[in-house]
């Protein structure tokens, strides 16, 4: 009774909390429209890497959480760790490379080219205006084995340029360096051995802050002394091509650090079978280009695009105004990183790059929103229709005999639909002809198809009855 009196007092209130419907943070479904642009985007990424001679494999979601720790550097800290359940420790992969090159230490696999789409997890603060989220779709191409120089490596930026090329984004440009480059930089200017991550990765904040700003990190928060990073200003601003690679094998300070003048000589070479692959137009040698990730070893590069998108109504807040897209596609070298899964510590060189589908997803619709063309969600060729009541079994076994011969054909769930109505589905829906039983067609033993924009009709012979 109490307890009964206690509820009354609580009144209704008790279980109010209102739950509300939304995806979680950082995540979003896709409607058809959207999954229709996706898969044309997809179709033309894949067909890409197959004609590059491509394999493909998959991974799981998740994996031992040890096997992710201490390969992204200062993105460890976006990695989602899943709830122990009293067995192994376990992460949501975060991207396709560390999985990747566990599958290779774990089969002893020395060669393999192979592309992989699938999604990671990040726990990004996400800006989705921007295109970033925290579920994501990543899109890799990979070449493992023990190759000649720069050859896979050029491969690799000839299948960025004819991506970007074939998805039609607009004008782009893609920056190449070598971490070896870098890292020559840095100790000729004096950075410490133990600093050249760290001022990697705030060097890589160099296309979203200016320089004075990226100067300020590496002084006050990383500890270095204002002239050493003022010498590392003068390189990072200089952009180029073979003839900058050249220029640099003479510079009297990095002509003296034997990695920097490997990787520049590697640069020269990578140049000269660009330009076989008729693809320099795009491409530069830039010195600022870092990409934080630590486990590259040689070229890496980064794809951008030149134009700004305008930000969703929704959110217009001052700063989201017009949003540059920025980087689409972006890879490298990375040498070391299966050595670091092998007991023996055996390596197996590699070189790829990940295609950022989800911003190229962004800009497509964008275009398509501001585009007069209707985007088809179905592949539907024929709706099979009546101009009259009481034939619903002819109209399914039409449906049926199309279908069995290969044909993508729909017909309306109603047994007595009103022509127009049948009529309106194929204009809303874009389906192209639709083919019209009556009861006089019946007993000619034809069928009326109608072309739906032109209304133009023609009578075809149907083997139905006869």
């Amino acid at each position: 009774a109490k307890l009964l009196q206690f509820k009354a007092q609580l009144g209704g209130d008790e279980g109010k909390h209102v739950f509300v419907l939304k995806t979680a943070k950082g995540t979003r479904d896709y409607n058809p429209k959207q999954m229709a642009i996706r898969e044309k985007v997809f179709n033309i990424i894949i067909s890409c890497f197959k004609r590059h001679g491509a394999e493909t494999i998959d991974t799981p979601v998740f994996e031992l959480k040890e096997t992710l720790t201490g390969k992204y550097g200062e993105d460890s800290k976006l990695i989602y760790d899943l709830k122990d359940q009293g067995g192994e420790l376990l992460s949501l992969r975060y991207d396709l490379t560390v999985p990747f090159a566990r599958y290779l230490a774990m089969n002893k696999i020395t060669n393999i080219k192979r592309y992989h789409i699938a999604k990671v997890y990040r726990r990004d603060n996400p800006a989705m205006t921007r295109g970033r989220y925290r579920e994501f779709y990543q899109c890799d191409f990979d070449i493992a084995g023990q190759y000649d120089a720069m050859i896979p490596d050029a491969e690799c930026l000839k299948i960025v340029y004819e991506i970007l090329n074939e998805l039609d984004l607009g004008d782009f440009h893609i920056k190449v360096n070598d971490r070896r480059i870098l890292d020559g930089m840095f100790a000729v200017c004096g950075v410490p051995d133990e600093k050249f991550r760290t001022i990697c990765s705030t060097v890589d904040k160099l296309d979203k802050m200016a320089w004075e700003d990226v100067k300020k990190e590496m002084v006050n928060e990383k500890g270095l002394s204002e002239d050493v990073a003022n010498r590392i200003g003068e390189y990072v601003s200089m952009q180029g091509g073979q003839d900058l690679a050249e220029q640099l094998l003479q510079d009297p300070k990095l002509s003296q650090n034997k990695q920097a003048c490997a990787g520049l000589t590697d640069m020269k070479l990578l140049f000269s079978y660009l330009e076989l692959f008729q693809v320099t137009d795009k491409v530069v040698f830039d010195l600022s280009l870092a990409r934080g990730l630590d486990y590259y070893t040689g070229v890496i590069y980064e794809a951008i695009l030149s134009q700004t998108i305008p930000a969703p109504a929704e959110q217009n807040g001052a700063d989201e105004a017009a949003v540059s897209v920025g980087s689409v596609a972006g890879g490298g070298r990375y040498d070391g990183l299966v050595g670091m899964f092998d007991p023996k510590g055996r390596k197996v060189p590699c070189v790829g790059v990940s295609i950022g589908i989800e911003r190229i997803f962004s800009i497509m619709e964008q275009k398509a929103e501001t585009s007069s063309e209707k985007v088809r969600t179905t592949e539907t060729q024929v709706l099979v229709a009546s101009a009259q009541k009481n034939l619903l079994e002819e109209r399914l076994k039409l449906t049926s005999e199309l279908w069995n011969t290969g044909i993508k054909a729909e017909v309306l769930y109603k047994k007595n639909p009103k022509l127009l109505s049948q009529l309106q589905h194929c204009e809303e829906t874009g389906i192209p002809l639709v083919a019209i039983l009556g009861e006089q067609e019946l007993k000619d033993g034809v069928v009326k198809l109608r072309n739906v924009a032109s209304r133009e009709e023609v009578r075809l012979i149907s083997d139905q009855n006869h």
